[in-house]
């Protein structure tokens, strides 16, 4: 798997751009591609999405809908997209989404930050995503696969302003909690890794020889 690292990325911009690194891995001009980059500040959402779920016109945050899985999350800068292109036909991750949520496990728990994936209970709603041990989450995950090669995946809240998800029901999960990981260090007294750093432990759980065991 390739890093592509990319600097913040209007999220129209990058959803043009998405599509066509999909494209390009369907015909098989590419191998599989991992892009790391950063949104402005926007309120993402899937067609499931109940309307009451997302925050008010008086917001001030653009709404965009998506095609992939999940609900209403927000992205803005100090949170860190990884956007997975991949082609999951030709002996990728049989379980991608519990494989991208281990990872990032993993990511944190290289950074010192204890980190855990839940299951969604039967009938429940879900909890994909990676959360604390005491069950605040601090990523949030939504893929789509078509033809076989999936695209969107995971925002990691680094060190960002978290006030905007209290303006509307992040994941569809009322009274959940969110985090970052600056958060975290404050709470640990520990200083906040960069961007850098959590790029790195990023990629290197993602595309090590423990994620190919996952």
């Amino acid at each position: 798997m390739e890093r592509v690292d990319l600097g913040e990325t209007p999220y129209v911009a990058a959803a043009a751009a998405m599509a066509e690194w999909v494209r390009e891995r369907q015909e098989g001009t590419v191998g599989d591609r991992l892009f790391l980059l950063s949104h402005p500040p926007v309120v993402t959402y899937s067609a499931r999405t109940p309307a009451a779920d997302l925050p008010g016109a008086d917001s001030g945050i653009a709404l965009v809908e998506v095609d992939r899985g999940g609900h209403a999350t927000y992205h803005g800068p100090g949170q860190l997209i990884g956007y997975l292109v991949m082609n999951v036909r030709d002996g990728g991750p049989g379980d991608v989404v519990r494989w991208m949520e281990l990872g990032l496990v993993r990511a944190l728990g290289a950074l010192g930050f204890p980190a855990v994936r839940r299951d969604t209970p039967p009938g429940g709603a879900s909890l994909v995503g990676v959360w604390t041990p005491d069950d605040r989450k601090i990523a949030s995950i939504g893929m789509r696969i078509r033809k076989g090669v999936t695209s969107h995946g995971f925002a990691l809240n680094v060190s960002m302003d978290l006030s905007p998800f209290t303006t509307f029901t992040a994941c569809s999960l009322p009274g959940v909690t969110m985090t970052s990981i600056a958060e975290l260090a404050g709470e640990a007294g520990r200083a906040v890794p960069s961007e850098a750093e959590v790029r790195d432990a990023v990629w290197a759980a993602l595309s090590g020889p423990a994620a190919i065991d996952s």
